[in-house]
């Protein structure tokens, strides 16, 4: 398995913000008869497949998270790093668990007297949603113990077995790229106001990369402190997805998306144009859009390279808030089926999905 990380304060914000984004990663590698593939070490195509079963020499399994802050040092910034690291604490050993009840990987026999429990898809899940619960509660107590208002979205992940489990609450979000087919899809809907109006289809897809209110999301982490964080809960969506080879997994916060700082102009003149083609075209110039997001990691001839441009690109469009990105891909799973389609893995495939930026919408 091989990972990069990257993040910035964002041009805009720089020598007069901070960053509240906050990213962790915790891998674990197992290598056993075969050998051990490191991060750096190449595989040849028979040490990535033992058999036709396309089994690995060895075994990789993570859990990740990341989350974007709001409200300012010691708000936002405190609850982004209680975020990562409280979660990262809870989800390491689900990952753990989940590659070590399967040692027929290894075409070991072991009694499963001797194993814990095995893990489905639904126990990762469900154990992702308990993680993310009792870590808004963690962040309440803080909000409350701080006197302050402290918010977070997060997308937080295990993967192992070759399957990504998810777990998400607001805007920040995780992208799965195919070299294979050189395709991109998203895995998380943000749960924002200009989301459920292009659900609704109360606006279109050009307008929602630079709607006004693109800034306001309607879940999130933490609070103000008042609520009594011993029985607090938050809606956590949680889906599981099957990875090959080709597939890098991206998760990112709104700052890689929504880093035009010129949004509002380009908004208005794309609704006085009347929608118009060219002032459609100028919008997408302008923005980050999938599209980009996707021919980055294809161009990039590695993660760390394709990391750093993703912060170029959102500096280069404006740098309108903080960047954070993660990447990882896993070249020892099976190749991607070239017979057939793939398994649907976006998160929504028969909406057109685009583009978004961070401040807590609240019905006040």
């Amino acid at each position: 398995m091989r990972y990069s990380t990257n993040y910035d304060i964002g041009d805009r914000k720089r020598g007069a913000g901070i960053n509240e984004d906050s990213v962790s990663i915790t891998v674990f590698e197992e290598g056993h008869r075969e050998g051990y593939l490191g991060q750096t070490r190449v595989a040849s195509e028979s040490e990535e497949r033992e058999d036709a079963d396309g089994r690995p020499a060895n075994r990789s399994a993570a859990a990740f998270v990341l989350a974007d802050g709001a409200g300012g040092h010691d708000a936002g910034d405190a609850a982004s790093y209680i975020a990562t690291t409280a979660l990262a604490e809870r989800l390491a050993p689900v990952a753990i668990r989940a590659v070590r009840t399967h040692p027929d990987t290894f075409d070991l026999d072991i009694d499963a007297g001797v194993l814990p429990e095995t893990l489905g898809p639904e126990d990762v899940q469900q154990a992702i949603e308990e993680a993310v619960v009792e870590t808004h509660r963690e962040i309440l107590r803080y909000a409350s113990e701080s006197g302050t208002q402290s918010y977070t979205t997060v997308v937080a992940g295990v993967y192992a077995d070759g399957k990504l489990h998810l777990g998400w609450v607001g805007d920040s979000r995780a992208y799965l790229v195919n070299s294979a087919r050189e395709e991109i899809v998203r895995l998380t809907k943000d749960h924002a106001v200009v989301q459920q109006w292009e659900d609704a289809g109360e606006i279109d897809a050009v307008e929602a990369h630079v709607h006004p209110n693109g800034n306001e999301i309607t879940r999130a982490l933490g609070g103000s402190g008042h609520e009594d964080a011993e029985r607090a809960t938050v809606d956590v969506d949680t889906r599981t997805v099957r990875l090959f080879a080709e597939d890098t997994v991206l998760v990112t916060s709104d700052g890689l998306i929504d880093a035009q700082t010129d949004a509002p102009n380009l908004y208005e003149a794309y609704v006085e144009s009347r929608k118009s083609d060219e002032a459609a075209d100028r919008v997408l110039d302008a923005v980050v859009t999938d599209d980009e997001i996707r021919d980055v990691l294809l161009d990039a001839d590695h993660l760390d390279a394709a990391a750093e441009r993703y912060v170029s690109l959102a500096n280069e469009r404006g740098g309108k808030d903080n960047i954070s990105v993660l990447l990882f891909d896993d070249a020892t799973l099976p190749a991607t089926p070239t017979n057939g389609g793939l398994p649907v893995r976006a998160v929504d495939p028969a909406v057109d999905i685009t583009d978004r930026e961070t401040v807590m919408f609240t019905e006040e």
